[in-house]
């Protein structure tokens, strides 16, 4: 990487292969991440790491995605280092050392190590590869555990520590091997089968990409802390078109009238005030099985622009349906226990734990029916899926005569609509359907259907 063409082509790739994962990256940021790598120089790569994340990144929650694909266009060496690595238990006590001094350099240039020792596969020309997973498995660092903390307690560096807290430190520092380990991998992968190719399908996409149908634990406890920036920025919108909403539409006649001042050119339009109300909101979610995430994310959105309307009623539901506004206002501060709490306290089963829409709706038009008004919109959040029961679809063609609006949100992509015990396509012939599946998508619905 010493030639200047080499180097532009890096930072062109490594800016494309951002934006394809969905960060949003103009010609003037591009210049000045240019600006940066010549200031900086390639020698220190940890400085330039910081100087680049300065200039591309927006927000906090596109670090990781960064630091993922930087890796692979600005990686700690090229090529394969040179000589024979060292033997695994050789590699293991030096490892070990590096863990017990919290030496993340050192950590890294034995992960590159570790790698080209044992974590190649293949034996013929160009078929071969690096595997994160085989390199992890025949290192085993995992098991340094009680050696590095012995080794801690020898330098008298564990003093500050409990017995539970310094393993939990040793824990984390292991992981950081991992998690260099994999990167020196995928480094050497990109290097055989194109960079490009690699940031596509190996970098795991930012928490907001991420589909909710498929999101584990921890990339939904990601997505959570981005409810409040979320919120307030489609609050900001929301306000902006309620403003011009209110400025109405130019009342032609008084316009006219008024313009015979000026020798019929209309110079200042009269314009027809309007007053909107703020409207109201209905959410009706299933929270059952893998929908859950889906749901809950939602709900906690919609909680927190909770100003914005003058009336939110939000119920949940799996084969029975209860009203949970009550409980989404109190758990608000406790956005992870928020689906467990609302499928703990709240009657939403019958006598099976399966999704039954047709019922749900019936319930709600039965015993609810009140809440949906002319000023009301409703959204349905859930994959339609019946589990080949009744869709009821009376109920929800009553529900969209009573309603301002009714949209239905369903996280399953579009492709699957229909498929299996899905009832989507005739529930969206009485309502309009979206596809939203994931919370960037969510973000460009709420932003543009909520009613002003």
């Amino acid at each position: 990487m010493t030639g200047g063409t080499d180097v532009a082509s890096r930072l062109t790739g490594f800016v494309a292969a951002l934006r394809d994962h969905g960060v949003r990256i103009g010609t003037g940021e591009t210049v000045d991440a240019a600006e940066a790598v010549r200031v900086l120089g390639l020698a220190d790569r940890e400085l330039l790491r910081e100087g680049l994340a300065a200039t591309l990144l927006h927000t906090t929650g596109q670090r990781q995605l960064f630091d993922a694909v930087f890796g692979l266009y600005f990686p700690q060496g090229v090529g394969a280092p040179g000589g024979d690595a060292a033997g695994r238990e050789e590699l293991r006590e030096r490892l070990a050392e590096a863990l017990a001094a919290d030496d993340s350099a050192l950590m890294g240039r034995l992960a590159i190590e570790a790698v080209d020792g044992l974590g190649g596969y293949g034996g013929a020309p160009g078929a071969g590869g690096w595997s994160s997973y085989q390199t992890l498995e025949r290192l085993r660092p995992q098991t340094l555990l009680a050696r590095v903390r012995d080794d801690v307690r020898a330098r008298g560096g564990g003093g500050g520590f409990a017995e539970r807290l310094l393993d939990d430190e040793i824990r984390r520092r292991i992981e950081v091997f991992r998690g260099q380990v994999a990167a020196e991998a995928r480094r050497r992968v990109a290097e055989r089968r194109g960079r490009d190719e690699i940031a596509r399908r190996a970098v795991a996409p930012s928490a907001d990409r991420v589909d909710f149908l498929y999101a584990g634990r921890e990339r939904l406890a990601e997505l959570r802390r981005t409810v409040q920036p979320l919120a307030r920025t489609l609050a900001t919108r929301l306000a902006a078109r309620r403003r011009r909403a209110a400025r109405g539409t130019i009342d032609l006649r008084r316009t006219l009238r008024g313009s015979l001042s000026t020798g019929g050119v209309p110079v200042r339009p009269v314009l027809r005030r309007r007053r909107p109300a703020r409207p109201e909101l209905v959410l009706l979610c299933d929270v059952s099985g893998s929908v859950a995430g889906f749901s809950d994310f939602t709900m906690l959105l919609v909680q927190a622009l909770h100003d914005q309307f003058s009336k939110v009623r939000v119920f949940g539901f799996v084969n029975r349906l209860d009203e949970v506004t009550g409980l989404l206002v109190h758990g608000a501060a406790d956005a992870a226990g928020l689906g467990a709490r609302i499928r703990a306290e709240a009657r939403l089963t019958g006598w099976h734990d399966s999704s039954d829409y047709g019922t749900a709706l019936g319930e709600f038009t039965e015993r609810y029916g009140a809440a949906v008004g002319p000023r009301t919109t409703v959204f349905v959040l859930g994959d339609a899926r019946t589990n080949m029961a009744d869709p009821n679809l009376p109920a929800l063609r009553w529900i969209a005569g009573q309603a301002r609006h009714v949209h239905w949100l369903n996280p399953e992509p579009r492709a699957l609509w229909g498929t299996g015990d899905s009832a989507a396509p005739e529930y969206a012939e009485l309502v309009a359907m979206h596809e939203c599946r994931n919370a960037r998508q969510l973000g460009a619905l709420v932003g543009r259907l909520l009613p002003v």
